[in-house]
């Protein structure tokens, strides 16, 4: 018996490490300092970023001619929100003829906005369950007058 518990409790805890280890995950494309390396402005087109780095994650509201490859890598500890490790903006801009202007890391300024976990109060009253049972009781099918009553 005594062997059994140490091999339970043993159990337990070996669960409890796993559980407490992160959990990590990669958005969007993540791009490589060697990857951007590779391109080179006044040389490179539109087809051969295409082909060295992949489709762009967005392109820029207003101008086509601006790529953006956005990448996060982000960590999950237990029931805790996400928490963003590593993140990365590679901007790569085009001439009107297709060739790189430039390539570059935008400065990724995250702000922390906190999650507002309350809710929007409603207005009116606040009943119990009990409250709204009673309360209703008689209100359904009344009998309505008849004509002839008046």
């Amino acid at each position: 018996m005594q062997k059994f518990l140490k091999i339970i409790f043993c159990c337990l805890i070996s669960t409890n490490i796993i559980a407490c280890s992160p959990v990590t995950a990669q958005r969007g494309n993540l791009l490589q300092d060697s990857q951007v390396s590779d391109i080179v402005a006044g040389q490179h087109t539109r087809s051969d970023v295409l082909r060295v780095l992949g489709s762009p994650t967005t392109q820029s509201t207003f101008d086509a001619n601006i790529w953006y490859y956005i990448g996060q890598e982000t960590e999950k500890h237990g029931i805790l929100d996400d928490e963003v490790v590593k993140e990365r903006i590679v901007v790569v801009s085009f001439t009107k003829e297709g060739i790189v202007e430039s390539i570059g890391d935008q400065d990724a300024q995250r702000i922390n906005i906190p999650y507002a976990r309350s809710k929007t109060p409603t207005h009116g009253n606040e009943l119990t369950f009990t409250q709204q049972l009673l309360g209703n009781m008689g209100r359904f099918n009344t009998p309505k007058a008849s004509p002839t009553d008046q």
